[in-house]
């Protein structure tokens, strides 16, 4: 059987969510909180390894309330995203407060993730379509070739992916007619209108968007060789930063983003006509929670996951 891992991002501190760890929120019926969904949807699907990626200071409770409970289950490892975690040569300002975005996260899994893996936020319910495509298209994978990478992405229709509480922040892609991403947008404020979906502006205004376009959830399928690139990148990503040092962020889609542009990476768009769900607001928890039972209560699953 082909190796693959799950790397769980859930080191974000969720500021938007109103206080608390929204990561180790319970969201099921029986106590689940979203992870537990997508680590049961991965293990079916064939995923055989779970690597999270927490704050050091969020270990004994991320510990208590899933790892012990997901290690009887599958292999579990964890691999930490600190804000002092730089390269020699950079000072971290005192100023800031947040890592340095979801490109740092999966770097931190260096030495610890050596097969083909998967990438998800902690905080997203994906649904099992894109679990099992991204799956077999890992264990049929193979490294780079001429310095091309092979990688892929689940696509979700931005219309499935939106909060009815405010704006959110969706790659936007661009998709060429092989299925292949030929570009990517990280693209804030977001939000649903009585047309389908748009982009708030600073100015007021808004810029309409097609709902029924594919957006990246942070959803990808990468080889070991990524996080070598993740490792060059990211001296170069700091380096440039300039005032930007504490906000600036290194992130998944504008790497694979630079990737594309540099004929350095096919990446294959696997369509996932799922319903997203998650919580970005508090605001939301109400829906997800009976998302949940709903999905429960359709058979979708069993009442007792693990």
């Amino acid at each position: 059987m082909e190796n693959t891992t799950l790397v769980i991002m859930a080191a974000g501190i969720g500021s938007r969510f109103g206080g608390g760890v929204k990561q180790l929120t319970s969201f099921g019926p029986f106590g689940e909180i979203i992870m537990d969904y997508s680590i049961y949807d991965a293990l079916e699907a064939g995923f055989n390894k779970v690597v999270f990626v927490i704050r050091k200071n969020m270990f004994e409770d991320f510990k208590q309330i899933i790892g012990e409970r997901i290690a009887k289950q599958v292999p579990v490892e964890y691999a930490f995203q600190e804000l002092e975690d730089v390269p020699e040569g950079f000072l971290v300002p005192p100023e800031r407060k947040k890592p340095w975005g979801t490109g740092q996260a999966i770097l931190a899994c260096k030495g610890i993730v050596k097969e083909p893996f998967a990438v998800i936020n902690a905080d997203d319910y994906y649904g099992k379509d894109a679990f099992r495509k991204v799956h077999d298209y890992l264990v049929n994978a193979g490294e780079a070739q001429k310095g091309v990478y092979q990688f892929c992405m689940a696509g979700f229709v931005l219309e499935n992916t939106l909060s009815e509480h405010g704006g959110v922040t969706r790659g936007l892609c661009r998709i060429g007619e092989n299925g292949e991403l030929s570009a990517i947008r990280e693209t804030k404020n977001i939000i649903k209108t009585e047309s389908g979906a748009a982009v708030s502006l600073p100015d007021g205004t808004q810029q309409s968007l097609d709902a029924k376009s594919l957006v990246s959830m942070n959803f990808w399928g990468f080889t070991p060789d990524f996080i070598d690139e993740l490792e060059q990148g990211f001296a170069k990503f700091l380096s440039e930063l300039g005032d930007c040092m504490l906000t600036g962020e290194y992130l998944l889609p504008t790497i694979v983003d630079g990737l594309i542009q540099e004929k350095r990476v096919k990446l294959t768009v696997l369509p996932s006509r799922d319903k997203w769900f998650g919580v970005t607001f508090r605001e939301d928890v109400p829906y997800v929670k009976q998302a949940f039972l709903d999905l429960v209560q359709d058979g979708v699953y069993p009442e007792k996951l693990f």
